[in-house]
């Protein structure tokens, strides 16, 4: 076991993934062998990452949760884990590299460690949710800590060393598509409900700080700005992302129009403050300036053929991106490229 905070080791055929992708003509595309619904960059090495899939669209039947690394000859598949159920998120420990949480269609999260024999894995499961496990979120400084959302109406607070939740937050009065730690304060984290509200959360307060009505719509995502603990962007049904600053909710700082069709991911860049990435049920990510309130839109990305509903930035690789969509593909590449495609 390392910790996040040491140095970060190189595979041993000596590519960064940022080699990989300009040895791929600047992007690269994995397929996978059901819908795709979320990518996630490991916290500790760069070239892996995750991938969550399910079934005919999710609706019902099976799940794969894929771990791929990035080698010179593209992305490569090091572990997979069937699942009687779709998974709809994962998320990386950041304490273990090796370990990862999914989560299911079952309301269950399934915790793997990639360390451990197959037939050793799940390494735990938490079965709490009543309807669909929706979102994952761990902690980056009480790394022992992770948040899951449900279809069920709630979030709840997690730790491995227990044997069930240490609390469950309700409030929300429709599915909970998203629960997002805040990086710059640990104790704090929003909540994206079909309520059309977002919510934020102080551990140590009983009842959340804000509700924030956001949209008039369903609120499907929602995110913090890496560099601002006050920052955060939402995504919704009604087609766009707004950001707000909750010292002042009244009225969002921006709204950012430009999809066509809902939208399912917000993620803002970790390595600079004012870009946000946004992935749409019209098949596009997005790339958007929020400092650039006259002409925020940079870039604009139509790789996918079906709903884009995941995405990610590598925190190792400025620049790098991924997203993942219901083609049963994702895709990786830089941010100044035009295009994703090959």
């Amino acid at each position: 076991i390392r910790q996040k905070d040491e140095p970060t080791a190189r595979h041993s055929y000596g590519l960064t993934a940022r080699n990989a992708l300009v040895a791929a003509r600047g992007n690269m595309r994995c397929k996978t062998a059901f819908n795709a619904y979320s990518v996630k960059f490991s916290p500790f090495l760069e070239n892996r990452f995750a991938v969550s899939t399910a079934q005919n669209f999710g609706i019902i039947g099976n799940g794969r949760q894929h771990v791929f690394e990035v080698t010179p000859q593209g992305p490569v598949e090091v572990a997979a884990f069937d699942t009687a159920d779709g998974i709809y998120d994962c998320a990386w420990s950041e304490e273990n590299e090796n370990i990862l949480a999914a989560a299911s269609g079952d309301g269950s999260i399934k915790v793997y460690d990639l360390g451990l024999p197959p037939q050793a894995n799940p390494l735990r499961q938490f079965h709490e949710h009543k309807h669909e496990c929706c979102s994952l979120s761990w902690n980056p400084s009480k790394r022992d800590l992770f948040l899951s959302s449900s279809w069920d109406d709630t979030v709840k607070l997690w730790s491995l060393s227990q044997p069930t939740s240490l609390r469950t937050f309700p409030g929300h009065t429709y599915c909970v598509y998203q629960a997002q730690w805040n990086p710059g304060a640990p104790d704090v984290f929003l909540s994206a409900s079909g309520d059309s509200t977002v919510r934020v959360w102080d551990l140590r307060q009983p009842a959340p700080s804000l509700v924030l009505r956001a949209h008039a719509y369903e609120v499907l995502c929602g995110d913090w700005c890496k560099y601002n603990d006050c920052l955060l962007a939402t995504g919704s049904v009604d087609k766009s992302v707004k950001v707000w600053d909750v010292r002042a909710p009244q009225r969002e700082m921006s709204c950012l129009l430009g999809h066509g069709y809902a939208v399912r991911r917000v993620v803002f860049s970790p390595h600079a403050e004012p870009l946000l990435a946004s992935a749409s049920y019209d098949m596009s990510v997005k790339l958007w300036d929020v400092a650039r309130p006259g002409a925020p839109l940079l870039r604009s990305w139509d790789h996918h053929t079906e709903f884009a509903v995941g995405l990610d930035w590598s925190l190792h690789r400025e620049g790098v991106m991924a997203s993942a969509g219901w083609d049963e593909s994702v895709w990786m590449w830089h941010q100044a490229e035009p295009r994703a495609m090959p």
